[in-house]
């Protein structure tokens, strides 16, 4: 019975699983036939969304500041002074030639006002002696003061070689007013003088347009056909005589002699015997008080240069020497200072302007004729600065010392008093304008007295023989 009981609770059982698959889904995987090479895949999971991720953080904008060069930067905090140094000749026998050019930065600064609400501030004057040593001395004190961002300076030709290297090394600029040598810079050919150093600028012009002017003037205006040249060592005598004797002799003149005096020479007798040996119509001079002064003062006793034609430069060009009867008569090659009455620097001041003001502050006329490229160079500089400074918002300036370089030498129709400021690539950036003087006794009149002028493209030509 208990069997029978139990046999057919399992028939019941059976009959509810039967029962229970009948009424599956019918998503039960399907078994492949063999053979069969297709596959029913099964169907994707439902996965559950992915979660929503929360939104990167917002870093903060990246900071306005420049990121430093490789020369480094000045900072300059707030209320203080941007700091720039003048370096000229400013005693001595030269001193006639750096006192106007140191005078004409002070009233360049003046003029120009504050940069971004900080004064520009020269410190006391650095004197270069006009000389090597004087150059080197001075370059390492301006060095030692990491505040100092440019230099205007120096007078001097042969200051400038010792002292441009190591304001170049410093990674400061330095502009000239004055020195023309061309070692300094370039041969106008594409490539660097000597002495060339990067950082290094001038608005006075390149000696090769001077030695080039001077030649035309002698040949082809005077007519005369031999000549001598003398210098006395330094890179700006020696340079522009060597100037003069190539334009010279490429337009077809002879340079018969062509000798040196030394520095603190006061008997000319023997050097101008030398000249005297090879019968020249002119000798040419450029060079400096005193060792011009004794020349001058003794050519007249050495047989066979009576009658010979005098001719200096810019650096007796000046009123010491102008007043020595003997300099009546002689002519003079440097920088034309009849600048045009309109020409204006981006300050609003003309040359009338500024000699005004020279005369009103210190009671007399400039004692040499770079006082507008002093005044030039000085604006040039203050542009830059403003021009690559940058606020950082707490009354506080940063100035990129190799920002500072490329905004000057990408310098290009600069407004100055000499004329429109443009620089190669070697700092050449004056305006190249030449003239020759002849003074007749009256030494205020003599350097507007104009016998031949000529510009870049005049002179360019017999300079690279194109």
């Amino acid at each position: 019975m208990r069997n029978k009981r139990f046999r057919y609770l399992l028939a019941v059982l059976a009959a509810f699983a039967l029962l229970a698959a009948a009424c599956g889904d019918g998503t039960s995987e399907t078994t492949a036939a063999p053979g069969d090479t297709t596959t029913t895949s099964a169907a994707p999971d439902t996965t559950a969304p992915p979660e929503t991720t929360a939104p990167p953080e917002t870093t903060a904008p990246p900071e306005t500041t420049v990121p430093p060069s490789e020369l480094g930067t000045v900072e300059v905090a707030a209320g203080e002074a941007i700091q720039i140094r003048s370096l000229q000749a400013i005693t001595g026998d030269v001193s006639f030639l750096g006192i106007p050019n140191q005078r004409a930065t002070e009233l360049a600064i003046l003029d120009y006002g504050q940069i971004q609400g900080h004064d520009v501030n020269m410190g006391q004057g650095l004197d270069d002696l006009c000389l090597n040593e004087g150059g080197q001395a001075a370059g390492q004190t301006i060095v030692a003061d990491t505040q100092v961002v440019g230099v205007i300076g120096t007078s001097c030709s042969g200051a400038a070689v010792a002292a441009a290297p190591l304001i170049s090394a410093a990674g400061m600029v330095m502009i000239s007013p004055a020195n023309t040598s061309p070692a300094l810079t370039s041969d106008l050919q594409g490539n660097p003088g000597t002495d060339f150093n990067v950082g290094y600028y001038r608005t006075a012009h390149n000696d090769l347009f001077q030695g080039a002017a001077a030649a035309k003037f002698v040949f082809e205006e005077l007519g005369l056909t031999t000549a001598a040249a003398i210098h006395d060592g330094d890179p700006y005598t020696n340079g522009l005589a060597s100037a003069f004797r190539s334009a010279y002799e490429a337009l077809g003149g002879t340079v018969s002699v062509f000798t040196a005096v030394n520095k603190g020479d006061t008997d000319m007798t023997p050097v101008l015997t030398e000249v005297a040996a090879g019968s020249p119509q002119l000798i040419f001079f450029p060079i400096f008080p005193p060792e011009g002064d004794f020349i001058v003062q003794q050519v007249g006793g050495v047989s066979g240069l009576e009658d010979v034609v005098l001719m200096a430069a810019d650096g007796l060009l000046v009123s010491n020497f102008l007043a020595l009867p003997e300099s009546t008569g002689m002519y003079f090659s440097g920088p034309n200072t009849n600048f045009a009455a309109e020409n204006a620097s981006v300050t609003g001041v003309t040359p009338t302007d500024f000699l005004a003001t020279y005369e009103s502050t210190y009671g007399e006329a400039p004692s040499a004729p770079f006082w507008a490229h002093s005044y030039d160079a000085t604006i040039m500089l203050l542009s830059a600065i403003d021009a690559v400074a940058v606020d950082n918002g707490d009354g506080s300036l940063t100035i990129d010392r190799q920002a500072l370089r490329d905004e000057l030498s990408a310098t290009s129709g600069f407004a100055g008093l000499i004329g429109s400021l443009t620089c190669d690539e070697f700092g050449d950036c004056g305006s190249q304008e030449i003239s020759v003087v002849l003074h007749e006794g009256d030494a205020d009149a003599t350097p507007t007295n104009v016998q031949f002028s000529a510009g870049r493209e005049d002179l360019l030509p017999l300079i690279t023989g194109g």
